[in-house]
């Protein structure tokens, strides 16, 4: 068997279940801060108490998200020695930053909320609270600058086949970073704010717990409405970026054969890269030209203008990157709706739409998890855009059958561990927040 494409399999299945909980981490805990500032300002228990539900939920995924992450890291010495002979001094500064600057802030802090309450002041409780949100973003920013570096390489120099630091701002802020870590911000804030939105529902359809739920759904629905509607505009700002430093990639978002002059956008379609041709395909003529350079009749490049053997999967990379697009779209029209509903006072008797929240809360993850597959896939056939290959990459002492024998056993422990958290998690949601939250100083 193909060694590279067993370790890819093997990264993709950590990477993506690890994926799972950074996000809810970044919206979780900017809503327990809109919460303690809503309880320091009205002193309104309702509040604190939603605030200790969600804190307990934080919990659990930063335990989930830590562990699963740790693994990430192994990765990089056992199944991609090459990777880290290559470019291990400039990637593994971010990382240890991450760890340094940004895990022990918040998991210090993140002690003091799920176990403080009682043992400092309220102000010092929200100061926690701020401080773990941060923790959480900067956690979230090393990372992205790290993977942001592999987009789109910059400050750095090759010396007897290993890249060498010569310039850690322009590395850290290259031409991708703030932009990708905005971009991921926000699906987090979209992802927390349904998450929370579909706990908020399902108290409401049980008719439990119903001042603390509506009081938690306006919160939710306004950010997710927020999020949203931001999302689309900073996501259009991303694929400008694309378009710019990586136009391969964006060639196959869009499946985009030839270089043309007024460029379609495609809407639909089954890409079969054999044949350079999309199937069944529905497209809007110049739009794509547009969107990229804001001139009907531009030239977009397409997959034709690069050599073959630099071309990504387009039908992996076309159909997670129409996924997200689709996912967000749909998001945006939800999320206004049941801004709508708020304004009207009508959402209370909308029993539908809290039933579409809950539906809609594995969505966003679902989006957040075809999104770094589009960002991926689209990269390859390289790990470092234009510098090292995947295939260069992956260790070459390591055979294929213990890489087998890993993915099915990360397969059966990834699994159990995720029944292990949504049982734990519909534990904490179904107990409630009324006996939570004793009273602090």
């Amino acid at each position: 068997m193909d060694v590279v494409l067993l370790a890819r399999i093997q990264f993709a299945l950590t990477v993506g279940f690890h994926f799972i909980f950074p996000p809810l981490t970044l919206g979780l805990t900017l809503i327990v801060v809109i919460l303690e500032s809503f309880f320091a300002k009205t002193r309104d228990e309702i509040y604190r108490k939603l605030s200790a539900l969600l804190v307990k939920i934080v919990g659990l995924v930063f335990v989930l998200g830590t562990a699963t992450g740790i693994v990430l890291e192994f990765a990089f010495g056992n199944n991609w020695a090459g990777y880290s002979r290559v470019v291990g001094d400039i990637f593994g500064a971010p990382l240890a930053a991450e760890g340094i600057f940004a895990f022990f802030l918040e998991s210090v802090f993140l002690g003091i909320l799920i176990f403080g309450r009682e043992r400092v002041s309220n102000k010092a409780y929200w100061w926690s609270a701020v401080f773990v949100c941060l923790g959480a973003h900067l956690s979230g920013l090393w990372i992205i600058i790290a993977n942001s570096w592999m987009q789109t390489p910059a400050g750095f120099e090759m010396v007897n086949g290993k890249a060498v630091l010569t310039d850690f701002f322009a590395a850290a802020i290259n031409h991708s970073s703030m932009i990708r870590f905005f971009h991921t911000i926000i699906g987090g804030w979209i992802t927390g704010a349904v998450v929370v939105g579909a706990i908020a529902g399902w108290y409401l359809l049980k008719n439990r717990f119903v001042e603390y739920a509506k009081k938690l759904l306006v919160i939710a629905v306004a950010l997710f409405a927020l999020t949203s509607v931001l999302q689309l505009v900073h996501g259009h700002l991303h694929a400008l970026q694309v378009s710019k430093t990586q136009p391969e990639k964006m060639a196959a978002f869009e499946a985009l054969w030839t270089t043309q002059k007024g460029a379609p956008m495609s809407l639909f379609g089954i890409p079969d890269q054999k044949n350079k041709t999309t199937h069944f395909e529905i497209k809007i003529p110049s739009l794509l030209s547009y969107l990229i350079h804001f001139d009907w009749h531009a030239e977009v490049k397409g997959l034709d203008a690069f050599p073959e053997d630099e071309i990504p999967p387009v039908l992996i990379t076309y159909s997670s990157y129409h996924i997200m697009i689709a996912l967000g779209m749909f998001f945006i029209g939800f999320s206004l709706l049941g801004g709508l509903l708020v304004v009207l006072n009508k959402i209370w008797t909308a029993r539908w739409y809290f039933i579409g929240l809950i539906f809609l809360a594995p969505l966003t993850i679902l989006a957040m998890e075809v999104g770094w597959i589009a960002a991926e896939v689209g990269r390859q056939p390289w790990v470092v855009y234009r510098v090292l290959k995947t295939a260069d990459a992956v260790s070459k002492v390591v055979p294929a059958w213990q890489i087998v024998f890993s993915l099915i056993m990360f397969t059966v422990i990834y699994g159990l561990l995720l029944v292990v958290f949504l049982k734990v998690f519909f534990k904490i949601v179904n107990k409630g927040p009324e006996t939570l939250a004793p009273q602090g100083y």
